[in-house]
Protein backbone atom coordinates (compact mmCIF):
# COMPACT_ATOMS: atom_id res chain seq x y z
CA UNK A 1 0.00 0.00 0.00
CA UNK A 2 1.45 3.25 -0.88
CA UNK A 3 4.86 2.06 -1.22
CA UNK A 4 6.73 5.55 -2.36
CA UNK A 5 5.71 7.04 0.82
CA UNK A 6 6.31 6.65 4.77
CA UNK A 7 4.47 7.37 7.85
CA UNK A 8 5.84 8.64 11.25
CA UNK A 9 4.72 10.17 14.77
CA UNK A 10 6.36 11.57 17.80
CA UNK A 11 4.26 12.30 21.04
CA UNK A 12 5.07 14.52 23.94
CA UNK A 13 2.51 12.38 26.03
CA UNK A 14 3.42 14.46 29.24
CA UNK A 15 2.84 17.85 27.10
CA UNK A 16 -0.19 16.96 24.86
CA UNK A 17 1.66 17.89 21.73
CA UNK A 18 3.62 16.34 18.74
CA UNK A 19 4.39 15.76 15.04
CA UNK A 20 3.32 14.02 12.49
CA UNK A 21 5.06 13.40 9.12
CA UNK A 22 4.69 11.89 5.82
CA UNK A 23 7.73 11.40 3.91
CA UNK A 24 8.27 10.82 0.16
CA UNK A 25 11.77 10.55 -0.80
CA UNK A 26 11.70 10.21 -4.36
CA UNK A 27 9.37 13.25 -4.44
CA UNK A 28 5.35 13.29 -5.06
CA UNK A 29 3.67 15.97 -6.87
CA UNK A 30 1.90 18.51 -4.13
CA UNK A 31 -1.52 20.34 -3.64
CA UNK A 32 -3.36 22.23 -1.16
CA UNK A 33 -6.43 23.78 0.08
CA UNK A 34 -6.23 26.46 2.66
CA UNK A 35 -10.00 27.57 3.59
CA UNK A 36 -9.78 28.66 7.25
CA UNK A 37 -9.24 32.12 8.28
CA UNK A 38 -6.48 31.42 10.72
CA UNK A 39 -3.78 28.75 9.34
CA UNK A 40 0.00 28.10 10.62
CA UNK A 41 1.11 26.96 7.39
CA UNK A 42 4.07 26.55 5.71
CA UNK A 43 5.42 26.84 2.24
CA UNK A 44 1.90 26.39 0.80
CA UNK A 45 2.81 29.16 -1.91
CA UNK A 46 4.65 26.50 -3.37
CA UNK A 47 2.30 24.45 -4.44
CA UNK A 48 0.41 27.22 -6.39
CA UNK A 49 0.01 25.41 -10.02
CA UNK A 50 2.03 28.26 -11.43
CA UNK A 51 5.02 27.95 -9.49
CA UNK A 52 8.10 26.33 -9.73
CA UNK A 53 8.06 23.24 -7.78
CA UNK A 54 6.26 20.27 -8.28
CA UNK A 55 8.14 17.64 -6.37
CA UNK A 56 7.32 17.49 -2.46
CA UNK A 57 9.19 15.34 -0.23
CA UNK A 58 6.85 15.88 2.71
CA UNK A 59 4.21 16.87 4.80
CA UNK A 60 4.45 17.89 7.94
CA UNK A 61 1.41 18.26 10.65
CA UNK A 62 1.79 19.61 14.30
CA UNK A 63 0.62 20.83 17.63
CA UNK A 64 2.34 23.76 18.96
CA UNK A 65 0.49 26.36 17.03
CA UNK A 66 3.08 28.91 14.80
CA UNK A 67 5.64 27.63 17.07
CA UNK A 68 5.28 23.95 16.24
CA UNK A 69 5.40 24.45 12.37
CA UNK A 70 9.65 24.70 13.92
CA UNK A 71 9.16 20.63 13.65
CA UNK A 72 9.52 21.29 9.89
CA UNK A 73 13.39 21.79 10.29
CA UNK A 74 14.25 18.68 12.02
CA UNK A 75 12.57 17.33 8.98
CA UNK A 76 14.26 19.03 6.46
CA UNK A 77 18.05 18.31 8.55
CA UNK A 78 16.76 14.55 8.69
CA UNK A 79 16.26 14.49 4.58
CA UNK A 80 18.84 16.90 3.98
CA UNK A 81 20.91 13.71 5.73
CA UNK A 82 19.75 11.12 3.31
CA UNK A 83 20.70 12.87 0.05
CA UNK A 84 16.82 13.75 -0.37
CA UNK A 85 15.82 17.00 -2.04
CA UNK A 86 15.47 20.02 -4.65
CA UNK A 87 18.74 19.34 -6.71
CA UNK A 88 19.67 23.62 -6.42
CA UNK A 89 23.08 23.43 -7.23
CA UNK A 90 25.76 22.60 -4.85
CA UNK A 91 23.10 21.48 -2.38
CA UNK A 92 20.02 19.61 -2.34
CA UNK A 93 17.02 21.45 -0.64
CA UNK A 94 14.21 18.86 0.95
CA UNK A 95 11.21 20.59 -0.09
CA UNK A 96 8.86 20.06 3.02
CA UNK A 97 5.46 21.94 3.32
CA UNK A 98 2.83 21.29 6.37
CA UNK A 99 0.39 22.92 8.94
CA UNK A 100 0.05 22.75 12.57
CA UNK A 101 -2.89 22.65 15.15
CA UNK A 102 -3.19 25.56 18.14
CA UNK A 103 -2.79 22.62 21.11
CA UNK A 104 -1.27 25.05 23.74
CA UNK A 105 -3.85 25.44 26.26
CA UNK A 106 -4.05 21.37 26.68
CA UNK A 107 -1.53 21.30 28.87
CA UNK A 108 1.45 22.88 30.07
CA UNK A 109 3.01 25.55 27.45
CA UNK A 110 4.91 23.10 25.05
CA UNK A 111 4.99 22.77 20.92
CA UNK A 112 7.03 20.31 19.04
CA UNK A 113 10.66 21.53 18.21
CA UNK A 114 13.16 20.42 15.30
CA UNK A 115 14.22 18.00 17.47
CA UNK A 116 10.75 16.54 17.66
CA UNK A 117 10.49 16.46 13.94
CA UNK A 118 13.55 15.20 13.29
CA UNK A 119 12.14 12.02 15.53
CA UNK A 120 9.16 11.45 13.92
CA UNK A 121 11.09 11.39 10.47
CA UNK A 122 13.83 8.84 11.61
CA UNK A 123 10.85 5.93 13.11
CA UNK A 124 9.12 6.46 9.78
CA UNK A 125 7.01 3.23 8.22
CA UNK A 126 4.82 2.15 5.85
CA UNK A 127 1.35 3.36 5.92
CA UNK A 128 -1.19 1.29 7.99
CA UNK A 129 -4.66 2.36 9.44
CA UNK A 130 -4.19 3.78 13.23
CA UNK A 131 -5.79 6.83 15.39
CA UNK A 132 -5.38 7.64 18.71
CA UNK A 133 -3.70 10.82 20.33
CA UNK A 134 -0.79 10.31 18.65
CA UNK A 135 1.41 12.93 16.67
CA UNK A 136 0.07 16.14 15.84
CA UNK A 137 -3.22 15.13 17.79
CA UNK A 138 -1.74 14.02 20.90
CA UNK A 139 -3.54 17.87 22.18
CA UNK A 140 -6.47 17.86 19.22
CA UNK A 141 -9.59 19.02 20.78
CA UNK A 142 -13.35 19.98 19.27
CA UNK A 143 -16.45 21.57 20.28
CA UNK A 144 -14.74 24.72 21.78
CA UNK A 145 -17.66 26.81 21.03
CA UNK A 146 -18.80 26.40 24.68
CA UNK A 147 -15.00 27.33 25.58
CA UNK A 148 -12.06 25.49 25.96
CA UNK A 149 -13.43 24.31 29.50
CA UNK A 150 -16.50 22.35 27.33
CA UNK A 151 -14.30 21.20 24.67
CA UNK A 152 -14.20 17.11 24.00
CA UNK A 153 -10.87 14.99 23.15
CA UNK A 154 -10.53 14.20 19.55
CA UNK A 155 -6.58 12.84 17.54
CA UNK A 156 -5.32 12.10 14.84
CA UNK A 157 -6.66 9.30 12.70
CA UNK A 158 -5.08 7.53 9.05
CA UNK A 159 -7.53 6.11 6.92
CA UNK A 160 -6.57 3.96 3.74
CA UNK A 161 -8.29 2.10 0.42
CA UNK A 162 -7.54 0.12 -2.37
CA UNK A 163 -10.04 0.14 -5.54
CA UNK A 164 -8.30 -2.00 -8.22
CA UNK A 165 -4.91 -0.37 -8.52
CA UNK A 166 -5.47 2.94 -7.10
CA UNK A 167 -4.39 3.76 -3.34
CA UNK A 168 -4.95 6.12 -1.35
CA UNK A 169 -4.66 7.22 2.82
CA UNK A 170 -5.83 10.33 4.82
CA UNK A 171 -3.95 11.45 7.48
CA UNK A 172 -6.11 13.81 9.53
CA UNK A 173 -6.11 15.88 12.70
CA UNK A 174 -9.59 17.05 14.39
CA UNK A 175 -8.80 20.39 16.75
CA UNK A 176 -12.19 22.34 15.41
CA UNK A 177 -13.82 24.83 16.94
CA UNK A 178 -17.58 23.48 15.62
CA UNK A 179 -19.28 20.55 16.49
CA UNK A 180 -18.10 16.80 14.79
CA UNK A 181 -20.91 15.68 13.01
CA UNK A 182 -22.09 12.00 12.16
CA UNK A 183 -22.31 11.85 8.29
CA UNK A 184 -24.45 9.21 8.18
CA UNK A 185 -27.13 10.77 11.13
CA UNK A 186 -26.77 14.26 10.34
CA UNK A 187 -26.17 14.46 14.36
CA UNK A 188 -24.05 16.20 16.36
CA UNK A 189 -21.92 13.80 18.30
CA UNK A 190 -21.86 15.72 21.04
CA UNK A 191 -24.44 17.24 22.85
CA UNK A 192 -24.35 21.33 22.47
CA UNK A 193 -24.67 23.86 25.12
CA UNK A 194 -25.02 27.28 25.32
CA UNK A 195 -22.31 29.26 23.06
CA UNK A 196 -19.59 31.37 24.22
CA UNK A 197 -17.20 33.98 22.73
CA UNK A 198 -15.34 31.64 19.75
CA UNK A 199 -10.94 31.77 19.96
CA UNK A 200 -8.52 30.95 17.87
CA UNK A 201 -8.03 27.54 19.12
CA UNK A 202 -8.79 25.05 16.18
CA UNK A 203 -7.85 24.13 12.91
CA UNK A 204 -8.77 20.70 11.16
CA UNK A 205 -5.44 19.61 9.09
CA UNK A 206 -4.96 16.53 6.97
CA UNK A 207 -3.36 14.80 4.14
CA UNK A 208 -4.21 13.07 1.24
CA UNK A 209 -1.79 10.19 -0.07
CA UNK A 210 -2.17 8.82 -3.46
CA UNK A 211 -0.68 6.66 -6.32
CA UNK A 212 -3.05 8.24 -8.83
CA UNK A 213 -1.47 10.15 -11.82
CA UNK A 214 -2.29 13.83 -10.98
CA UNK A 215 -0.97 16.81 -12.50
CA UNK A 216 0.15 19.62 -10.15
CA UNK A 217 -3.08 21.57 -10.89
CA UNK A 218 -5.18 18.51 -10.21
CA UNK A 219 -3.39 17.91 -7.14
CA UNK A 220 -5.05 21.00 -5.96
CA UNK A 221 -8.10 20.48 -7.27
CA UNK A 222 -8.56 17.07 -5.60
CA UNK A 223 -7.69 18.69 -1.84
CA UNK A 224 -9.87 21.59 -2.51
CA UNK A 225 -12.66 18.83 -3.33
CA UNK A 226 -11.33 16.62 -0.38
CA UNK A 227 -12.64 20.43 2.40
CA UNK A 228 -16.60 18.93 1.57
CA UNK A 229 -15.49 16.19 3.60
CA UNK A 230 -14.62 18.54 6.45
CA UNK A 231 -18.19 20.28 5.61
CA UNK A 232 -20.25 16.83 6.10
CA UNK A 233 -18.58 16.07 9.17
CA UNK A 234 -18.11 19.72 11.11
CA UNK A 235 -20.42 22.22 12.09
CA UNK A 236 -19.66 25.26 11.66
CA UNK A 237 -16.32 24.54 9.73
CA UNK A 238 -13.87 26.95 8.02
CA UNK A 239 -14.35 29.75 10.41
CA UNK A 240 -12.87 32.84 10.80
CA UNK A 241 -10.91 30.96 13.94
CA UNK A 242 -10.01 28.04 11.83
CA UNK A 243 -7.20 27.14 9.98
CA UNK A 244 -8.65 24.17 8.14
CA UNK A 245 -6.01 22.75 5.26
CA UNK A 246 -5.64 19.83 3.35
CA UNK A 247 -2.33 18.76 1.85
CA UNK A 248 -2.30 16.49 -1.49
CA UNK A 249 0.78 13.87 -2.41
CA UNK A 250 0.32 11.69 -5.47
CA UNK A 251 3.42 9.38 -6.25
CA UNK A 252 2.04 9.27 -10.23
CA UNK A 253 1.77 5.41 -10.42
CA UNK A 254 -1.63 4.64 -11.67
CA UNK A 255 -3.94 5.84 -14.62
CA UNK A 256 -7.52 6.77 -13.33
CA UNK A 257 -10.16 9.40 -13.69
CA UNK A 258 -10.51 12.77 -11.68
CA UNK A 259 -13.67 12.31 -10.57
CA UNK A 260 -13.01 8.72 -9.09
CA UNK A 261 -9.79 10.47 -6.89
CA UNK A 262 -12.15 12.87 -5.65
CA UNK A 263 -14.88 10.97 -4.29
CA UNK A 264 -12.38 8.10 -2.91
CA UNK A 265 -10.53 11.46 -1.15
CA UNK A 266 -14.01 12.89 0.26
CA UNK A 267 -15.26 9.27 1.34
CA UNK A 268 -11.88 8.47 3.16
CA UNK A 269 -11.61 12.10 5.18
CA UNK A 270 -14.98 11.52 6.13
CA UNK A 271 -14.23 8.43 7.83
CA UNK A 272 -10.91 9.97 9.01
CA UNK A 273 -12.41 12.25 11.22
CA UNK A 274 -15.01 10.48 12.73
CA UNK A 275 -12.02 8.13 13.31
CA UNK A 276 -9.86 10.72 15.16
CA UNK A 277 -13.04 11.77 16.56
CA UNK A 278 -14.39 8.60 18.28
CA UNK A 279 -10.90 7.07 18.76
Amino acid sequence: MLKEFLLGNYTDVEKKTGVTVVLCPNGAIGGVSVRGGAPATHETDLLRSENTVDRVNAVVLSGGSAFGLEAISGVMQYLYEKGVGFNAGQYRVPICTGASIYDLECGPFAFPDKQAGYEAASCALPITDLSGGIGAGAGATVSKMRGMANAKPSGMAVVTAKKDALEMAVVTVVNALGDPIDPQTGKRIYCPKEETVPTFANTTISCVITNAKLSKAQANKVADATQDGYARCIFPVHTAYDGDSIFLLSSCECEVDLLTVQMMAQDLCERAIMKAVKG
